[in-house]
């Protein structure tokens, strides 16, 4: 059912009783009849309604019928209102040609004959109803079709999410795939020649100077796999917002010396050194473990990219926070790059080169720093390395509960 439109009505007319006498006769249901004994006053109404007709007698003082009717038309908010005439002279040719032209859309004549002046407003209430019925109905279509836009949009967006989801879980499978299989072949191969030698008698391998580097190249195969599948159950967690932290006082500082000292054998492998500078003990409340994930991940990244020159990892406390740094003297990281290598699965074409993984080491490491209230920044080029820095709370905010969920998502 199409809502009912009012209808707005203006008559001009200098003498009182004729207002009166026109007003009784089109007033009905639905109508609102404006008076005006001017031209002036007529101009005001309409500066401030929106007429569906205006009837404006032509023989008025200071501004007669005709001027009005130019003044309205030479404006676009009134130029559209049917102007029907009212004048005792309308039967003189001229005197309507001089009315059509000033934009009159129709003639009454005095005396008024009631049934033609009621039909007439009627003609023109009617229009104007049909003509804002249609207006609606084309700002309801136009809104529908806004709407319908926006839900194509909206489903080509999460088709084109869904399809990028299903291009990240095929990579993701074929990577794990690759990263398990290569230590799993191994193991897998050394274990087959042990026994090729045990079936031979030969226990030289076996010896006691030669089985400590077999235990462990055994334990670098199987921390290689441990590392992997902890990643990817660190994700699932993060996904599901299973993820939390267990923060407790500790020094900073004596977890650094741990992690590099940890790393020792790693960067030698690399050609590489760790320098770490924590002149000061620097206490605060963390999740241990988690933090130490974080000094892990950035090391390795940088012994991995760090072209075997030294590391340099440093401890700052800056008012009520701590800066975590960790600088290499590689390959570097294009600034176009800065952001995306934080997202789960996203490493660069050179590092893909370099080193095998996932990509899931620094998506892992922001959210920890993120779940303990802090941030992480990158600063680096290609050819000029990278420094990573991590800026930590000493003691978690009031608006950062740590011990809470993560949220899922990257």
């Amino acid at each position: 059912m199409p809502r009912e439109v009012e209808s707005k009505l203006l008559i001009v007319d200098d003498l009182p009783e004729n207002l009166m006498a026109l007003d009784a006769l089109i007033r009905g249901p639905g109508r609102r009849v404006y008076q005006a004994t001017s031209a002036e006053k007529a101009l005001a109404l309409l500066l401030e309604n929106e007429f569906a007709l205006a009837i404006v007698d032509v023989q008025m003082p200071e501004m007669n019928g005709f001027e009005l009717a130019e003044l309205m038309r030479g404006t676009e908010r009134t130029r559209h209102i049917p102007i029907i005439f009212v004048s005792a002279a309308g039967r003189e040719m001229n005197y309507a040609f001089k009315g059509y032209e000033s934009g009159a859309v129709d003639f009454l004549q005095k005396p008024l004959d009631a049934h033609v002046v009621t039909s007439k407003v009627s003609v023109f209430v009617d229009l104007h109803t049909h003509r804002k019925a249609l207006a609606r109905e084309m700002s309801a279509l136009a809104e529908s079709h806004r709407r319908q836009e926006a839900l194509v949009e909206q489903l080509q967006q999460t088709q084109r999410e869904l399809e990028r989801a299903v291009r990240m879980r095929d990579d993701f499978m074929s990577m794990v795939s690759h990263e398990l299989r290569t230590p799993l072949n191994t193991l897998y191969l050394e274990t087959q020649v042990r026994k090729l030698h045990l079936s031979r008698n030969n226990l030289a391998p076996f010896s006691s100077e030669r089985l400590p580097a077999m235990i462990e190249r055994d334990q670098r195969h199987i921390q290689n796999m441990v590392r992997l599948i902890d990643d990817m159950l660190d994700v699932t967690r993060m996904r599901s917002g299973a993820l939390s932290i267990q923060p407790k006082m500790f020094d900073l500082a004596t977890l650094a010396r741990c992690v590099v000292d940890g790393l020792a054998q790693q960067a030698e492998a690399a050609g590489s050194s760790i320098a770490l500078s924590a002149p000061e003990p620097v206490e605060g409340v963390w999740d241990e473990f988690r933090i130490e994930q974080v000094l892990t991940n950035l090391l390795t990244n940088a012994l991995r990219y760090g072209g075997g020159k030294p590391v340099e990892v440093s401890l700052e406390t800056t008012g009520k926070e701590v800066e975590i740094s960790v600088r290499d003297q590689g390959m570097g990281i294009d600034p176009a790059d800065h952001e995306r290598i934080f997202e789960q699965f996203e490493r660069t074409d050179d590092s893909r080169k370099r080193a095998a993984g996932l990509g899931l080491g620094l998506f892992i490491t922001r959210k920890i720093v993120q779940l303990h209230g802090g941030r992480i920044t990158l600063e680096s080029s290609v050819g000029e390395g990278s420094v990573f820095r991590v800026r930590l709370p000493l003691v978690p905010s009031a608006a950062t509960d740590p011990v809470a969920p993560a949220s899922g998502g990257g």
